[in-house]
């Protein structure tokens, strides 16, 4: 049986998302001025079809464009819009976001929509059968509809190879932008979070490792990926970026026990 038919036949996330609990759904983005309305819109018909209390909270990362100003004549009282002048980078924005949620459980997905955002209906399933820490989208999930460019593929493997050597993680594909969290689970990593583009991901799966929140699941996901082609010069960046943030979030965890620090101090 698949995770979709226990999906439907247990029905305890709708249940208990109806009785009071707060989904949040944070969808950071830069330069989406072209179809963020209709990314927005998608997604809020989808969650409202689940018959849950949620909210979705757009964190703009940078004035870049007219992302922010087209996002304004939204008028939802569950969608809500965020903003900053300068572009930091997707972890920050997300970071930004988890501040602002007030939802039971948290969770993001990427702008663009590449991601269906339907299956966030299995996810919490996952989740409520689970007790989750964390439940993550995940490419090579054997349900998952993956169409993805085959230079994707190699950075993909390529990375997954190597965190799986210098952390140990058990999870098959850490890196795509679909995950939610318990509230506990959020609220007490998201803080102590650095890095702010590449790495981000491995950051956090890193850290909830380090603070005992293991228990993570992946889910599948419907992936149509629409964004452009890398060129020569973009992959090698890439690839050099990923590497350094990657490697400086395990000289933090394993080398300066910076986290348990930190951890200390909150």
């Amino acid at each position: 049986m698949t995770l979709f038919l226990i999906g439907i036949l247990l029905g305890n996330f709708s249940i208990l998302m109806s009785e009071g609990n707060l989904l949040s759904i944070i969808v950071p983005a830069y330069k989406q001025e072209k179809t963020i309305i209709r990314d927005i819109k998608n997604l809020n018909r989808i969650l409202t079809s689940l018959h849950i209390n949620y909210e979705i909270l757009i964190v703009v990362d940078g004035f870049v464009d007219k992302t922010y100003e087209i996002l304004k004549s939204i008028k939802n009282n569950n969608i809500k819009i965020f903003g900053y002048e300068e572009n930091k980078g997707k972890g920050f924005a997300i970071k930004y976001g988890v501040s602002e949620a007030r939802g039971e459980t948290i969770g993001f997905i990427d702008a663009g929509m590449d991601l269906d955002p339907t299956q966030i209906s299995i996810m919490l399933d996952i989740m409520d059968w689970n007790k989750a820490d964390i439940v993550m989208g995940s490419k090579l999930h054997p349900e998952s509809k993956v169409n993805y460019p085959f230079t994707r593929k190699i950075l993909s493997w390529g990375y997954r190879t190597l965190t799986h050597a210098l952390f140990g993680f058990e999870i098959k594909d850490t890196q795509v932008g679909l995950k939610i969290f318990k509230k506990r689970v959020a609220k007490e990593v998201f803080p102590m979070i650095i890095v702010k583009r590449f790495a981000f991901d491995i950051e956090v799966l890193a850290l909830a490792h380090k603070l005992g929140y293991t228990r993570i699941y992946e889910s599948p996901i419907k992936l149509n990926f629409k964004s452009g082609s890398i060129t020569s010069r973009n992959f090698w960046n890439i690839i050099f970026n990923a590497l350094w943030d990657t490697i400086a979030v395990f000289y933090r965890l394993k080398i300066l026990n910076y986290y348990s620090k930190i951890n200390k101090t909150h």
